[in-house]
């Protein structure tokens, strides 16, 4: 008998029918029909081997032939299954010619490689030989085996997080000495709070930002470890996702969404809780590390048991916000799957543009009180509305609020929220408490410059775009990665919904890189509103410089702000200036004294 490759994919052993297809856990043995074995004359015989008890059901043809090698090529095939590092093998025959298996001492990548080498040593001219090796370890399901895998992971991840935890107080050098000027701008000094004085005025003058040696040694530990463990959180939420789509959860809750409904609405109801929730769960001790940082350097004053329904109630509104954009998402991908990044883009826009002005509505009070600010520092809203004309612009009263911080951290901070109609100048009962009057005025002209410059605008508009080049990145990269493990993780195309893990992991990995863009955006347009904080301050504080410098020599002091970041973190996490560069700006800018123009308010 002669064997030969097959002509036709319809062409099988036997002649006619379906083509016979070794397959092992979805793998195929023979993924073109050239490579399938046929006889040419002769009579006609096939037989399989028994299944094994390993991993899976394996079903292989037998290269040997006539119905007396049937019992050879059975010993032959249980002689190269052993225990461990089972291998299993289809050679195929070459111009009639049988060639001989790898020894049975064959272990691993190296030695199949060895073996195919003598194989071809054999017949040089071997045109169309094929080895397939499958190693049935990695097909195996050992549940024991991934759970001390992804434990082994997990601590990996989180052993640098206890090491540094316990090493905060270390001290890794002295701090560079400072002159006589600097070391008095850094000497406690009592505050006046904005309701008790109006234009009190440090008693040193600010140069740069220094702390003490003790300040300074924990800065620097909290410097080291605030960078260490984004590092690690990036990473560890990557694992996560990992973990989800490798152990087959996004398709198991796909299974049961599917199960309950066939209304895709519903389906996304009850997919997308259980995939927040499990992410949620698994990148809790992150979060907890993080707070307890917090809580050791006592800025976060915040009791456990607040903090924990604060993060119940950040899943419950993750849970329903991201619930309707998944089945918009996937509705969009059914519709058109070649452009479905770019109509779910023009989508998205709109919400978030609602989503923006009704946060300060529904979304910020579920964390905070707010209150107007006429009702809680009345004295201070007539200095405000002096700035405000100082500018030429009117900014009421009933867009100015306060809001409680002071039972979650000591930190102080002004923001502007909302958008449209909703936009408002929110400023914290810390900064009142901490402040005087002329540094709350600063604080406030800061914010002013965003509302004024049309930040937020300027800022929907940019991180739009790159939302748009995120979408598109990912469309580009959902369809290569599905075909490399989609079978593996239970995945049956994009329009699945347990490919949505796949996505949010590729998006997290593009977002890494685009967040050092967007920071740099960030950082720019600060800084403009600090110099606009300076421009339209001058005149009403008698030193807005000065003012300006001893507010965030307060709050670098106050959270332990590192006096030098490493680069890189701040290139790639920080979304402001760091406060040396701030406070370098503060007392320098001085237009005025030289004879330029300011930049915004003339």
């Amino acid at each position: 008998m002669r064997w030969r490759p097959l002509s036709s994919p319809r062409e099988t052993s036997r002649g006619h029918g379906p083509p016979v297809r070794p397959r092992a856990h979805g793998l195929d043995l023979h993924p073109h029909p050239r490579h399938r074995i046929s006889p040419q004359s002769g009579p006609r015989h096939e037989t399989r081997f028994r299944k094994t008890p390993t991993a899976g059901n394996f079903s292989q043809r037998c290269p040997f032939r006539g119905p007396c090698k049937e019992a050879a090529a059975r010993r032959s095939h249980r002689a190269y299954h052993p225990s461990r590092g089972r291998t299993s093998c289809q050679v195929v025959r070459l111009r009639g010619r049988r060639l001989a298996p790898p020894p049975g001492t064959s272990r691993g990548a190296a030695a199949r490689s060895r073996s195919l080498k003598r194989a071809q040593a054999r017949h040089p001219a071997a045109a169309l030989i094929q080895q397939y090796c499958i190693s049935q370890n990695d097909l195996a399901f050992r549940p024991g085996e991934a759970v001390a895998k992804f434990a082994r992971n997990l601590i990996l991840v989180l052993l640098p997080t206890v090491f540094l935890a316990t090493s905060l107080e270390a001290s890794p050098q002295s701090p560079p000495a400072a002159s006589a000027s600097e070391q008095s701008s850094v000497s406690p000094t009592p505050h006046s709070p904005a309701s008790s004085s109006a234009h009190a005025q440090p008693q040193n003058k600010i140069t740069a930002y220094t702390l003490p040696p003790d300040l300074y040694r924990k800065a620097r530990n909290r410097g080291r470890v605030g960078f260490a463990s984004r590092i690690i959180g990036f990473f560890y939420g990557l694992l996560v996702l990992w973990f989800i789509l490798g152990r087959k959860l996004s398709a198991q809750y796909r299974d049961w969404a599917e199960k309950f409904s066939k209304n895709r609405f519903v389906q996304a109801f009850i997919f997308t809780p259980l995939l927040i929730l499990t992410i949620g769960v698994l990148q809790l001790p992150i979060d907890v590390f993080q707070e307890s940082v917090s809580k050791l350097y006592k800025i976060s004053v915040q009791p456990w048991a607040s903090w924990a329904a604060d993060w119940a109630k950040a899943q419950l509104l993750t849970i329903i916000i991201g619930s309707l954009l998944a089945w918009i998402l996937y509705a969009v991908i059914r519709k058109s799957p070649r452009r479905w990044w770019l109509y779910f883009w023009i989508i998205s826009l709109p919400i978030l543009l609602f989503g923006m002005f009704i946060s300060p509505y529904v979304i910020d009070p579920l964390f905070h009180k707010y209150e107007p600010l006429s009702a809680k520092a009345p004295q201070l809203v007539p200095e405000l509305q002096r700035v405000t004309r100082r500018a030429g612009e009117e900014i009421p009263p009933e867009r100015m609020f306060w809001m409680k911080a002071s039972d979650k951290t000591i930190a102080t901070n002004a923001s502007v929220n909302g958008f449209g109609a909703s936009k408002r100048i929110i400023i914290w009962d810390t900064t009142l408490a901490q402040e005087t009057t002329d540094e709350v005025l600063t604080d406030f002209g800061h914010e002013m410059g965003h509302y004024v410059l049309g930040h937020l605008g300027k800022g929907f508009l940019f991180f739009g775009a790159m939302i748009f080049v995120l979408l598109y990145l990912g469309y580009r990269s959902i369809g290569w990665l599905l075909a490399r493990s989609g079978a593996a993780w239970g995945v049956r195309g994009l329009h699945d919904w347990a490919s949505l893990p796949a996505l949010l992991l590729l998006f997290a990995l593009f977002s890494f890189a685009s967040d050092t863009i967007g920071n740099t955006f960030s950082r720019y347009q600060e800084n403009q509103a600090d110099i606009y904080s300076l421009e339209v301050t001058h005149g009403i504080v008698p030193d807005a410089g000065q003012a300006a410098a001893h507010s965030f020599q307060i709050y670098g002091e106050t959270v332990l702000v590192d006096p030098d970041p490493n680069a890189i973190y701040v290139l790639i996490f920080f979304d402001h200036p760091s406060v040396a560069d701030r406070i370098h700006l503060f007392v320098t800018y001085d237009p005025w004294s030289k004879g330029e123009s300011p930049q915004f308010v003339k």
